[in-house]
């Protein structure tokens, strides 16, 4: 794992430090932890930090109150699955980036369209990886539970819910990663601080080594906000721990 984060940081070193890349395009790490400093310093870093975790975990989080109930409703009644998959499954191969011009028509400027952004790119594959992971509850189980006498809302409560949650916390992590994507966008949407909007204001300015720390920053967060959902899905599962 070290040698893996090495690698890319060693190669970027040479290439910077050689004058291989012109150090417009490719400073070097050193000037990059400067420009970082200069951001922590002034402040701006964590009030970018502050803006764009409440759009990402607000947005993702609307979306995994909407699609984690579906998704199982999905997975276990085949009249809700029939219902939703079809439609679910044409919009998701809708780009959300494509949403933008109706979100601004229908919610105005603000907070609003960058967070139904966020919603819009999440929502939908996590209904349907949240339906998979149920799909995939052994046959032999649930006919186990029926054999024995359990109530539909028992094989639910004690058998599809407790095998799915590892799954569903998989899944969320995979979807987590796309809401982290899509910051940069949604915060093109009339935003005057985040992450994303520090991005495409430095690169306006050919400030690339801002936009190399924003970047580290943006990564960070999101290797800190997987390793929460996978502590989490260890202690609601333990059963299911690496």
């Amino acid at each position: 794992m070290v040698l893996s984060g090495l690698t890319p940081l060693l190669l970027w070193s040479l290439l910077s430090f050689t004058g291989a890349v012109n150090p417009i395009f490719l400073p070097n790490p050193l000037k990059v932890l400067a420009a970082g400093q200069e951001m922590i310093v002034s402040g701006i870093i964590f009030d970018d930090i502050i803006a764009s975790c409440g759009r990402v975990f607000g947005g993702f989080g609307i979306a995994v109150l909407i699609s984690v109930p579906l998704g199982l409703a999905m997975g276990t009644f085949r009249s809700i699955r029939a219902l939703f998959e079809p439609a679910i499954g044409l919009i998701r191969y809708a780009p959300a980036t494509a949403f933008v011009p109706l979100l601004l028509i229908w919610l105005g400027l603000g907070e609003p369209p960058k967070i139904a952004l966020v919603v819009i790119g999440t929502v939908f594959f996590n209904t349907l990886m949240t339906a998979n992971v149920v799909w995939q509850v052994p046959s032999e189980l649930i006919r186990a539970a029926q054999t024995l006498g359990a109530s539909s809302w028992t094989i639910f409560h004690k058998v599809i819910f407790p095998h799915a949650v590892p799954g569903i916390f998989d899944s969320m992590r995979v979807n987590l990663a796309a809401a982290w994507n899509l910051i940069v966008v949604s915060e093109l949407i009339a935003a005057d601080q985040g992450l994303g909007f520090r991005i495409v204001r430095a690169q306006k300015f050919l400030h690339i080594d801002q936009i190399f720390f924003a970047l580290a920053v943006i990564g960070l967060l999101g290797i800190a906000s997987d390793l929460l959902l996978r502590t989490l899905r260890n202690r609601l599962a333990p059963w299911s721990q690496e």
